[in-house]
């Protein structure tokens, strides 16, 4: 009863309140004042879709070392990962040429169409890129993938708008773990299901598609499932208003009031600011970016360590290994960010979270060459809990970067807003594939030095930058808006 008398209140008020009849923003503000408990419906919403474009993001990496040492173009095995750099760095590439195209899409004609776009985008080039028969098919289509894909920016704008305040965080935690868990159970797939006429011969003949294409078939499933998402897309609410002037905030009714009294003061059309002045907005793409940086060269460095031969300081596992060391991963970090992560940002807050995240991160790094000089069932449980304290660690600090960088911003601008955090985090992730590629190469050519031989100096340099992260987290350059 009370809030059928909370919805009557605040439609008796429209006129005051200035909403609009057809306007999809006010529909959804409507929506939002009226609802009462915890909003399964759109969490589940959020969740699916963003797991369909983070899916074929990293499932590559289980089995690009095989791909490329197919592909016949590296010279010697300690190239390898050289090339397989490049390949995962042109996703991040082509992203980052269009992610602030994209936003301004987002921003003009509405979050829904970009999200819908983009989820079909991930089911022709995924699909493509598992038919790829050379090194440069592999590059161009996982180039145009991320070139035409520009849905995760305008999803967080929309995840910002279609829940209530109290519920922010649980929202932005929701992408996170979504994307997290994609970058996880990607791979996963990526492992289990790459080869399957060599590990499956009883049902996947060497003469079949699967055989003749032997990375075809985890990209195929990941294609059908964001199939299935773009289909159900078509029924997902717009956000954005579509009126120009005397726009509502997009949160509560009491946000709602402050709408009214702006209005009735004279701020019906308030100017946009130039983002590039917002410092707490610049400041947490920035940190953001840093982050990033770490995150995807660590992906990159994790999927190359594990299947690299004990010779070279690695721990030897096959793909089917890799799989489920990250299906294990992507359980436990399900649990935390549904269970535990809300909580904890609710008593300390993001920036808290990151600072202390970035640190336990730098310590459970500091414990991977001496995981590779384990074996057996020491080696396994032991890699499978740093795996699992590893990615829980990385998605609370990006959890709390999302939710600072769409505080920064009115509705008006998110989409913007996350373009350019979109263009700036894919620039930096793209150099992190290319880059940690080239340093697995180099440090696997150095394992008699006298200073951080093998693998050690790879660690090294993954704690630099989360050390760099950390600091950044810190007054006069990190600022939080009130």
């Amino acid at each position: 009863m009370a809030s059928e008398e909370r919805r009557e209140t605040l439609l008796n008020k429209r006129e005051e309140k200035h909403y609009y009849e057809n306007c999809p923003g006010c529909k959804m503000d409507l929506h939002k004042a009226g609802q009462t408990g915890l909003p399964v419906k759109e969490l589940l919403t959020i969740w699916v879709v963003v797991l369909g474009t983070a899916l074929p993001i990293s499932s590559l990496f289980p089995f690009l070392y095989f791909m490329i040492k197919d592909f016949h173009i590296a010279k010697r095995e300690e190239d390898i990962s050289t090339y397989a750099g490049y390949v995962g760095s042109s996703f991040m590439l082509g992203r980052a040429l269009t992610s602030v195209f994209w936003g301004a899409v987002a921003d003009r004609y509405g979050r829904k169409p970009v999200i819908v776009f983009g989820t079909f985008v991930v089911v022709v080039f995924n699909t493509l890129f598992g038919l790829s028969v050379n090194f440069w098919m592999a590059i161009a289509t996982r180039f145009l993938l991320g070139f035409l894909n520009g849905l995760i920016g305008p999803i967080k704008a929309y995840a910002a708008e279609i829940f209530r305040e109290e519920y922010q965080a649980l929202g932005m935690s929701t992408i996170s773990t979504a994307w997290g868990i994609g970058l996880i159970i990607g791979p996963s797939l990526g492992g289990f299901l790459a080869q399957p006429a060599e590990k499956y011969p009883a049902v996947f003949s060497k003469d079949s598609i699967f055989g003749r294409f032997p990375y075809f078939l985890s990209c195929l499933c990941i294609s059908l499932f964001s199939l299935a998402v773009g289909i159900a897309s078509f029924w997902l609410p717009e956000t954005l208003h579509n009126h120009d002037s005397r726009m509502p905030p997009q949160s509560s009714y009491e946000a709602l009031e402050k709408a009214a009294s702006d209005t009735k003061d004279g701020n019906e059309s308030a100017p946009k600011e130039n983002l590039f002045n917002n410092w707490p907005l610049m400041s947490s793409i920035i940190l953001y970016c840093v982050f990033s940086l770490h995150d995807m060269a660590y992906t990159e460095i994790f999927s190359l360590w594990t299947v690299s031969p004990r010779k070279f300081g690695g721990l030897g596992y096959s793909t089917v290994d890799v799989g489920e060391v990250l299906s294990i991963s992507g359980f436990g970090l399900l649990v935390f960010q549904l269970s535990l992560y809300p909580l904890v940002e609710k008593c300390f807050g993001p920036i808290v979270i990151t600072r202390v995240a970035g640190v336990l991160s730098i310590a459970v790094l500091t414990s991977y060459p001496y995981i590779a000089l384990l074996s057996g069932i020491a080696l396994s449980v032991t890699i499978n809990i740093a795996s699992v304290i590893k990615n829980a660690l990385s998605i609370s600090i990006i959890t709390g970067l999302f939710i600072l960088q769409n505080k920064a911003v009115d509705q008006r601008q998110r989409g913007a807003a996350n373009g350019i955090a979109m263009t700036a985090m894919s620039i930096f992730k793209a150099i992190g594939p290319a880059g940690a590629g080239v340093l697995f190469s180099w440090a696997q050519k150095r394992l008699d030095a006298s200073i951080l031989p093998g693998d050690q100096v790879v660690f090294f340099v993954l704690n630099v930058i989360e050390a760099i992260g950390v600091l950044l987290t810190f007054k006069p350059f990190l600022v939080e808006t009130q």
